[in-house]
């Protein structure tokens, strides 16, 4: 079996032509797609030998490391600028900016580097923890999640390596703290009743080809709202995977998947592909699912999301996620005899050892399935039995007309099980003006939304007043 190189030396291959190429990711440009350069030779070893010097050369070419007595800040600085940014891509840049620069230098920045305790890293995971919102705090509360604690503590940590691999200090003080344990949120699977009545409101709320084609292939949400028609081969029934799109510092950036295993292709099952062919017909779009404002641009994240939300209320499912489809998805798959190793390579992760963990409770019902059956042919006994699950019928259910608000109204909708958004966006001199309230009860969210309404109209009657008397006067 080939050696696999380490993560950062670059690739190795051998051309059509005989030569030996060489290749090394530089950085990635502003879409996300990888820059590389190359070296050519006739040899496997020349080739090597090329590519190391040719990394070295790179090395030789970053301006130098900062010397002196220099605050927290300025390595921090220095170290995402020069060492981190260039190799990561633009979604994961906006997430360390907003970590170092919101954060971390606010707090810790003036502290000079050599005189950096474990201390002061420790009593500022504790601030931010009880109090480091900056944004939505009336939505979220005023500390932030453990999962954006571990992630300042793991740049810090990053950073302070760097320097003690460059001379600058002695010991890294992040790995004597002790970071907030994150637990990875619970996974929630929809009953095969439960897509039935999700699926025939789909249809009556205009997303079904949507949510149907997410329920028999588990793709990402970037992933699905990526697709082009191009990407489909209806003769084929071959769909590829090549793009995902993200909301990025408030755009829409189309971009390549993370990962290698996330470039992909899945066979879709015949019923499907005819009902995208039916559905083909009524898209005007290269994308398979564009914006309805903007035909030329996908559908955004954020609007599915509240889309999936509405049609789980409405057929009285459980408040799930996006990634719960893909979840629902891939525990029915293993139920039905998909071995770990193809649902890992449809799904798009990168081991069959990842899925194994995901998905390790079906697993280990398939598991002791096969370990019955072994008992079975050895002894020839039938081991206990409990209750099987009845499969389900056809529901019964009838999808719940659309009710829509009387305009001047404002919109209300559930964000999570205990927090409701209510939100008011009038047209002001051709510009939405728009302003949001947060309520723990839908009707509590109803009583500040209504209030919210009268306050701006008394707003806006108040200025259009302003400007017809600035007019008289003029």
């Amino acid at each position: 079996m080939a050696k696999r190189r380490k993560r950062g030396d670059g690739s190795l291959h051998l051309r059509k032509d005989g030569r030996w190429e060489g290749r090394v990711v530089v950085g990635y440009d502003e879409k996300g797609r990888p820059k590389t350069k190359n070296v050519l030779a006739k040899t496997k070893s020349e080739c090597s030998a090329k590519l190391k010097a040719l990394k070295a050369s790179l090395q030789e070419q970053k301006p130098e490391k900062p010397k002196g007595d220099m605050t927290f800040g300025t390595w921090l600085d220095h170290w995402y600028q020069r060492e981190c940014k260039p190799q990561i891509r633009p979604k994961t840049q906006a997430d360390y900016e907003n970590r170092i620069y919101q954060h971390i230098i606010p707090e810790l920045g003036s502290i000079p580097l050599a005189k950096l305790t474990a201390a002061d890293l420790q009593q500022f995971y504790n601030r931010l923890k009880e109090g480091g919102r900056l944004l939505r705090v009336e939505q979220y509360g005023p500390g932030l999640s453990d999962r954006m604690v571990k992630s300042c503590h793991v740049t810090c940590r990053m950073a302070l390596d760097q320097a003690v691999a460059q001379g600058l200090i002695l010991k890294n003080p992040a790995l004597s703290c002790k970071a907030p344990v994150t637990r990875p949120k619970e996974m929630q699977v929809l009953t095969g009743e439960e897509i039935q009545r999700l699926l025939i409101q789909a249809k009556e709320d205009g997303c079904f080809e949507l949510l149907l084609l997410e329920l028999t292939t588990g793709l990402r949400r970037g992933e699905i709202l990526a697709l082009r028609w191009d990407d489909l081969d209806f003769r084929t029934g071959v769909l590829r995977v090549e793009r995902q799109v993200q909301r990025i510092r408030g755009k829409l950036v189309v971009s390549q998947p993370k990962t290698r295993a996330s470039s992909r292709s899945i066979l879709l099952p015949t019923p499907v592909l005819k009902i995208l062919e039916q559905y083909r017909q009524s898209v005007t779009s290269q994308w398979m699912f564009p914006s309805p404002r903007k035909g030329d641009s996908p559908r955004d994240p954020t609007a599915v999301r509240k889309k999936l939300s509405a049609v789980l209320k409405r057929v009285g499912c459980p408040a799930i996620r996006f990634h719960d489809l893909r979840h629902t998805f891939a525990t029915s798959a293993l139920e039905h005899g998909m071995d770990v190793k193809t649902l890992s390579t449809v799904i798009g992760h990168v081991s069959s050892a990842t899925t194994l963990n995901v998905y390790a409770h079906v697993t280990d019902e398939m598991w002791q399935k096969a370990a019955d059956k072994i008992d079975r042919a050895i002894t020839g006994r039938e081991p206990p039995q409990g209750k099987a699950p009845k499969p389900p019928g056809r529901t019964a259910f009838q999808p719940v007309k659309g009710k829509y608000r009387k305009p001047g109204t404002g919109c209300i909708s559930q964000i999570n099980d205990h927090l409701w958004e209510g939100r008011y966006s009038p047209k002001v001199n051709g510009r939405r003006m728009a302003r949001n309230v947060y309520a723990k009860t839908e009707a509590e969210c109803e009583e500040k939304l209504a209030e919210l309404i009268r306050e701006m109209k008394a707003e806006i009657a108040a200025g259009k007043e302003r400007q017809k008397q600035g007019g008289l006067t003029s």
